[in-house]
């Protein structure tokens, strides 16, 4: 789960020593706004532009276009305490077997090698398992 936080995008530029363009400006106090909210481990998603309904004079209103800047941060969740669970014991299993001679069988001790020749493999008709490419 993340809980999430909404401010708005900086208006104006930022001076800074070898900035000249206002575009330069801008980005700096754009990029300033995100690794403020960064160093407090807020994650930036996107920028939104939404708008707001402001009164003018007693009955009027007038629509205004806001620039948000949309943050998000996971939420610290609290372990589940689940009930506590006791293994079940398992016993080995215990074969006899049978002991293994580590004498070298007769001969020169290399086995048979008769190369036998490859089988093609058969298919069943209808049994194929076929997935979309």
């Amino acid at each position: 789960m993340f809980e999430y936080k909404v401010v708005p995008a900086p208006v104006k530029g930022v001076k800074a020593k070898g900035l000249k363009t206002p575009e330069a400006r801008f980005a700096l106090g754009v990029e300033q706004a995100i690794n403020a909210l960064a160093a407090e481990g807020w994650e930036y998603q996107r920028s939104d532009v939404l708008p707001s309904q402001e009164r003018v004079g007693l009955t009027g209103s007038e629509t205004h276009w806001r620039t948000l800047m949309v943050f998000r941060r996971a939420l610290a969740t609290q372990p589940v305490s689940d009930p506590e669970v006791t293994p079940a014991r398992v016993e080995p299993i215990v074969t006899k077997t049978a002991a293994v001679s580590s004498a070298v069988p007769e001969g020169d001790g290399v086995a048979d090698a008769t190369p036998e020749p490859a089988t093609e493999p058969t298919f069943e008709e209808g049994n194929e398992e076929t997935r979309p490419a």
